[in-house]
């Protein structure tokens, strides 16, 4: 059993764990049986996911699995991944950058800002990736809206989803076409913000579903438009809350049955977001961020998928296959004095990228049917991504300042090292190919027993080309030709998955699980500039043992689900900065961690209308040995050091009244969360974390057809730091929690 563990397990972990076991010979006696089975902390009936390719009850699934249902979205008032991913055991938010924003699950991160690689949590659209390989373009933040549930996994799921999903992942699953009935809903909200100088926030979205064919063709449209006012002040632009956000979507489906057992289904989505200027402010002067110009930065995509479901008897054969089409936008203002020595005004120092991506995805798996003693899944993906970006930094009159000093600069003129006042550029191109096959086959040895084994094969391919372009920057320093990079990479190799299963009674369930995850590498962003950086980084893995129960006691009133977990994180592909004035960032493959922890969900019905639930999570996230880094104190980072963003405790409780016996089925719900501190970065001694967020919710049926809804987020209007993780420069670099926002929504349904 302590292998669960690993070989480095707190002693807080050992103590809760060995509770949790204690217990489980009384908690198995209950075998109470009932068609209403409860799910965890999400409500009072099972949801069925899909996290192990085929739909099972959440309540059955020997996994560490959070679904939250589109009904809970939409009754915590819940828009983007920020309102509820945070609520969830074992998950944080680097919530950076709106639109590039990275989920972090139980403390796989090396960084509280963007890994430089591929993310450590896969991104999924029923089922279908979101994110490519490398630094990605955009992080969809799909709106909640029309949404079915989202799902979100803990532990790294490499043997049914391969690559980027070290720490889980989050499967966003939304409603398509529904031929059995004529269906359509709405929602309007608007609302202020503290600091927003006036502005309203609003969203306007609204569903419709319509069947052409009865029970056998039917389309599905949904579009929203939402704005977040400002609540950050930038004086060196003349704006009060220059932070403005809005949020369009569309999407649209089409399911077609033509017979029993086969069904297709068509589904298109797109969304965009533009932000008028970055969410990141001067920590030490709250709400203000004093740059020289806006800094911009826009993010869409559009992904179209076919899906085809067949039933053959023996087993379900499924085939799918999108494009993702992404593309991003960003204007980032450097308060450095570079070449001309001016930092204010049209002339100060600015960088504009573009970038764009190309996702092709495809996959074709054969899942048994029936529930007998051998049950099995057996597949087969294939994704072919391509991405290329172009940035530049430009300074206002540099060209013609170069000309003006030319001894200054090696006698170089302007257009040699600051074309049209271009004093640096970068240009990225690259392609990624990855072939997996994978299975698992479960066998029920006795009843109450299970054992699955899986595993996956994979092959990659990743080709990067860079151009570091002449100019003043340079390493360090001017530089009056281009330098450049190509790696061409391959690795193969396999991810296996061992889970053990116990179902005494239909109200009990307790599990162990070793699996492995990895990430694959690629190629440095500077290669080819610095002779010290490696030209490409390796792929990192994860070795994860953990154990968990999931159960319910008090005629069902009482409802836990509990995991401890141990992972062995590998050759960390580490993002690491160089020094003043370019601070370029690269990644290298160095250390291990290991995180050893405890998380832990549940929910009470104290009485039929009042209920209350819990998700707590304890996690010890530190470097296990020496990482590295040429340009730190001491020359990197020892064993002990706590990994970036990861806290030890992070809770969130929420308690509910009901009162669905009384007329306009009145709702009150106090919701809280807390974060303990954490560092930001390595070697970087501020924090974040520490604060207590306090939400209230109240709604009531004012018809049949509508549900007016008041709320008010962040009610003690807490200061409470998200990240920070350059703060050791000259620009400001953290971001906050929004401030206090109270509003009105109005749902409306068919």
């Amino acid at each position: 059993m302590m292998r669960i563990f690993g070989y480095k397990t707190t002693t807080a972990t050992i103590a809760m764990a060995a509770g949790l076991f204690a217990a489980l010979p009384a908690l198995a006696q209950d075998s109470t049986a009932q068609d209403d089975k409860a799910s965890g902390v999400l409500g009072n009936k099972d949801i069925i996911v899909t996290a192990t390719k085929r739909d099972t009850a959440i309540s059955q699934t020997a996994l560490a699995i959070s679904a939250v249902s589109g009904e809970d979205l939409a009754a915590a008032n819940a828009n983007s991944l920020s309102d509820y991913v945070t609520r969830l055991p074992g998950v944080v938010f680097n919530d950076y950058q709106p639109g590039v924003s990275e989920v972090v699950i139980r403390g796989i991160a090396a960084t509280t800002y963007h890994e430089q690689g591929q993310t450590t949590v896969g991104y999924y659209l029923n089922e279908i990736p979101l994110v490519e390989p490398g630094f990605p373009i955009a992080i969809p933040d799909v709106d909640t809206f029309d949404l079915e549930r989202v799902e979100v996994l803990r532990g790294p799921q490499g043997t049914l989803f391969g690559s980027s999903t070290l720490g889980g992942l989050v499967n966003y699953v939304v409603n398509t076409a529904d031929p059995t009935k004529i269906d359509a809903a709405a929602e309007g909200s608007v609302g202020s913000t503290k600091n927003a100088s006036g502005d309203l926030n609003y969203s306007a979205k609204a569903m419709v579903n319509l069947p052409v064919i009865k029970d056998k063709l039917a389309v599905r449209v949904m579009a929203l438009q939402r704005y977040d006012a400002g609540y950050l002040d930038n004086p060196g632009i003349g704006v009060n809350g220059s932070n403005d956000f809005r949020t369009r979507g569309l999407r649209g489906s089409l399911v077609f049955t033509p017979a029993e057992g086969t069904k297709v289904t068509y589904l298109s989505t797109y969304q965009d977001t533009k932000l008028d200027d970055q969410t990141y402010l001067d920590l030490d002067n709250p709400y203000i961020r004093d740059l020289p110009r806006a800094e911009t930065q826009e993010t869409d995509f559009w992904l179209n998928s076919l899906r085809v479901d067949q039933d053959l008897g023996f087993a379900t054969l499924t085939v799918l296959g999108s494009v993702d089409e992404k593309h991003g936008t960003t204007v980032f203002s450097y308060p450095y004095a570079y070449v001309t020595g001016v930092t204010t005004g049209d002339d100060a120092a600015y960088s504009f990228g573009k970038a764009s991506a190309n996702i092709k995805t495809a996959e074709a798996r054969l899942a048994s049917s029936g529930d007998g003693p051998f049950t099995w899944l057996i597949g087969a993906s294939y994704m072919h991504a391509t991405k290329h970006s172009y940035d530049r930094i430009y300074q206002g009159g540099a060209e013609s300042y170069i000309d003006a000093n030319p001894d200054d600069f090696g006698g170089y003129s302007g257009a040699v090292l600051a074309p049209d006042d271009r004093i640096y550029g970068y240009i990225s191109d690259t392609l990624n190919e990855d072939l997996g096959i994978f299975g698992e086959l479960s066998f029920k040895p006795m009843r109450g027993f299970e054992i699955t084994v899986g595993g996956r094969y994979y092959n990659t391919k990743a080709e990067g080309d860079v151009v570091n372009q002449a100019g003043t920057l340079g390493a360090g320093s001017y530089t009056a030709t281009d330098s450049s990079g190509h790696v061409s990479q391959k690795e193969d190799g396999f991810t296996p998955k061992v889970t053990l299963a116990f179902r005494p009674t239909d109200t009990f369930m307790a599990y162990m699980t070793y699996s492995r995850g990895y990430r694959v590498g690629g190629i440095n962003p500077n290669a080819g500039l610095l002779s010290t950086i490696s030209a490409a980084y390796d792929s990192d893995t994860v070795d994860n043992y953990e154990a968990g129960v999931k159960f319910s006691v008090l005629d069902r009133r009482l409802l836990v689900d509990a995991t401890v977990f141990n992972i062995d994180w590998k050759d960390i592909q580490a993002r690491l900065f160089g020094p003043a004035p370019s601070y370029y960032s690269y990644v290298t493959n160095a250390g291990s961690a290991n995180i050893a922890g405890v998380e832990f969900s549940g929910t009470l019905a104290i009485t039929r209308d009042l209920s209350f639930g819990s998700n707590i999570t304890y996690q010890d996230a530190t470097l296990s040995s020496f990482l590295p880094d040429t340009f730190a104190e001491g020359g990197g980072y020892d064993a002990g050091t706590t990994l970036p963003g990861s806290s030890r405790w992070s809770i969130a409780n929420n308690l509910t009244l009901d009162l669905q016996d009384m007329r306009g089925k009145p709702s009150l719900a106090i919701a809280h969360r807390y974060l303990s501190k954490a560092p930001v970065a390595f070697g970087n001694p501020n924090k974040r974390g520490g604060f207590n967020i306090f939400d209230l919710r109240a709604s009531v049926d004012v018809t049949k057809q509508f549900r007016l809804m008041g709320y008010v987020e962040n009610v003690f209007d807490e200061y409470g730091i998200l990240n920070a993780p350059f703060t050791s420069q000259a620009v400001p670099a953290g971001s906050i929690v929004r401030p206090r926002t109270y509003g009105l929504r109005i749902d409306w349904h068919l």
